[in-house]
């Protein structure tokens, strides 16, 4: 697989919808250790409205395709991460205007788009104990694999790794954002629900391309 076209993004929307479900009392558990134990509700509603509303769509345009999936999941849960992860699909929708498939660069474009979108929205940044700390190092990697000509198979590999250590390091650090911040010294040691969340989001990506390559 070189590239994701619209029906490969309506499909990797409808995995994570599946993931969110799977997980949905996981994210509760982690959500209510410290916060208000709705984070596996909200991904999962999102999510399914974001499915269901792309399977509706009639849409050629890649971006404008996410771009919609955004404000459906700003609709579907206007929490707090509903509303960042809605900015952060709006904001990569928009820098992929025109394109009706995304490789590996079109992709890397997508993801750092994202994550600016939700640091300027959230206030955040790396180091904070947030979904930043998984989705920033994601989209790095994959812009640095994407840089050196990597398949999209390949740089979607580098964005797993990346994920995987940047949720592994949010357990030491102390959350500055949220209720969760409340906690501050007590949060550490701690996986983040919002990090975890991010990491399944892109794992129906990676899951989608690497198993199709």
């Amino acid at each position: 697989m070189d590239a994701l076209s619209v029906s490969d993004l309506k499909a990797v929307i409808a995995g994570i919808a599946g993931i969110m479900t799977e997980k949905k009392d996981e994210l509760i558990r982690l959500d209510g250790a410290m916060g208000d134990g709705d984070l596996g509700l909200t991904m999962e509603k999102a999510f399914t409205a974001a499915r269901d509303e792309s399977r509706r769509m009639d849409e050629a345009d890649a971006g404008k395709l996410l771009a919609k999936i955004g404000m459906t999941i700003a609709k579907a849960a206007p929490s707090t991460m509903g509303t960042l992860v809605a900015t952060g699909f709006m904001s990569g929708g928009k820098a992929l205007s025109g394109l009706t498939s995304l490789g590996a660069k079109e992709l890397s474009a997508f993801f750092d788009a994202f994550v600016a979108g939700i640091m300027q929205r959230g206030k955040s940044k790396p180091g904070e104990k947030t979904l930043i700390d998984v989705l920033h190092p994601a989209a790095q990697a994959m812009a640095a694999a994407s840089a050196s000509g990597a398949s999209l198979a390949d740089a979607m590999k580098a964005c797993r790794e990346a994920a995987a250590a940047g949720l592994v390091r949010t357990r030491d650090m102390i959350a500055q954002h949220g209720r969760v911040a409340y906690y501050q010294e007590q949060s550490r040691g701690k996986e983040d629900p919002g990090a975890v969340a991010a990491a399944y989001i892109l794992q129906g990506f990676w899951g989608y391309v690497i198993g199709a390559a």
